[in-house]
């Protein structure tokens, strides 16, 4: 469509206009803008439900996705948001044993699609604070009672699934479903961690001790197996010597000193004689 189109279609328009009486436009007008006004439909976004309420009163059938028509004045839609959220609670609880625990866990939840209408009756907008807050302070209570306080440690994931087990049966009434559940810490006192510190050093030097033992064991055995053998050596050298044995070690060591000897004779002696090496050794062979 070019210039010379709109400005024709314009000219039919202002035409058509100015034959209708000046007070039927006015009363169309005030149609348009009084319906407009009173918004007779209504969109519901993602993650979210729509409440039909008839002079205030809840009805039935619940809202889906998109856009919805709704009869002015007589029905109002209250939106109601059915995703998952997240909910963080601090909690004050004592163990089996009598210990403080202070914990800080999350929740993620979302209300039941189908159900929105039955919160929005029963519970409003601002259940977290009515039921989920409330619910989570008494199961962990009730929960960590069971537990002794090194068992919340050491049994951290039984306890987490514990509570998030006894928190969809708690809320599911209600129409709300857990979806996940997690201990972000666990505190106790200063003493109860003082005496797990504790503990636990003493368990690391006995630790220590005992490995130190067992080298020590170990070091001891091999000196033992060293000594054995180096006496049953000994014993095998003993029970080979011979009296041939002996005097064959003695003719091998004048050898040795003739083969060093410089062929020099001292010049003094103690007592005048000329020493011979192993002379008499040898004439007595």
């Amino acid at each position: 469509m070019d210039e010379r189109d709109v400005y024709m279609a314009k000219e039919k328009m202002q035409s058509v206009m100015n034959k209708l009486p000046v007070g039927l436009i006015l009363i169309i007008a005030a149609i348009l803008l009084f319906f407009l006004f009173l918004s007779p439909w209504v969109q519901i976004g993602a993650g979210e439900r729509g409440v039909v309420l008839n002079f205030g009163a809840v009805q039935e059938n619940v809202l889906g996705e998109g856009l919805h028509f709704r009869i002015p004045v007589m029905q109002k839609v209250a939106i109601m948001d059915v995703k998952v959220q997240k909910a963080v609670t601090d909690a004050a609880s004592a163990s089996s044993d009598l210990q403080d625990v202070t914990s800080s866990v999350a929740l993620n939840y979302h209300v039941i699609p189908d159900k929105a209408n039955v919160v929005y009756q029963t519970l409003g907008v601002y259940f977290k604070e009515r039921i989920i807050d409330p619910a989570i302070q008494e199961v962990m209570k009730a929960v960590s009672a069971r537990y002794s306080a090194e068992e919340l440690i050491t049994k951290r994931p039984a306890v987490s699934a514990e509570m998030q087990e006894t928190l969809s049966k708690r809320l599911l009434p209600h129409n709300i479903a857990v979806d996940a559940f997690s201990i972000v810490s666990f505190s106790f006192s200063k003493v109860f961690t003082e005496a797990i510190e504790s503990k636990q050093t003493a368990e690391q030097l006995a630790l220590k001790a005992k490995r130190d033992l067992e080298r020590i064991k170990i070091e001891a055995e091999q000196k033992v197996a060293a000594a054995r053998a180096e006496a049953e050596s000994l014993r095998l050298q003993r029970a080979n010597i011979s009296p041939d044995l002996i005097e064959l070690r003695k003719i091998e060591a004048n050898l040795k000193a003739i083969e060093k000897w410089n062929g020099i004779l001292p010049q003094v002696t103690g007592g005048g004689a000329v020493p011979f090496i192993g002379v008499g050794d040898i004439q007595k062979r």
